[in-house]
């Protein structure tokens, strides 16, 4: 996995208007510029926001490439979840989770040490 080239192109996305306009017209043209699995690249291109979210995309990051999808706030929230159920606990990045997902899933029990 590639997590840092995975938020490069989202970042980059983010920030950059032009890109997103090529990015919606041929993604496969932009993301040919970056150095990404083909999970990661098929993530980006259906968009998968709980896959993404799972591989460990910050979510200051992938709320804008949610929205630039237009996806509304409580549907982008819902796909975590989701992802979480399908794809298991994150990965990588600062949403790393231990316990298997239990503190980060509807009707789990919060542990407190």
């Amino acid at each position: 996995m590639s997590l840092y080239y995975l938020q490069k192109v989202l970042y980059d996305l983010n920030r950059n208007p032009q890109l997103q306009v090529t990015y919606m017209e041929s993604a496969d043209l932009v993301l040919s510029q970056y150095s990404l699995t083909e999970q990661e690249r098929t993530a980006l291109i259906e968009p998968d926001i709980g896959l993404l979210y799972v591989l460990g995309v910050n979510g200051q990051i992938l709320m804008h490439f949610a929205a630039l999808h237009k996806i509304e706030w409580d549907d982008y929230l819902q796909a975590m979840r989701e992802g979480i159920d399908k794809y298991g606990p994150v990965r990588d990045g600062v949403y790393a989770m231990t316990g298997a997902g239990k503190n980060f899933t509807k009707n789990s029990e919060v542990h407190s040490d």
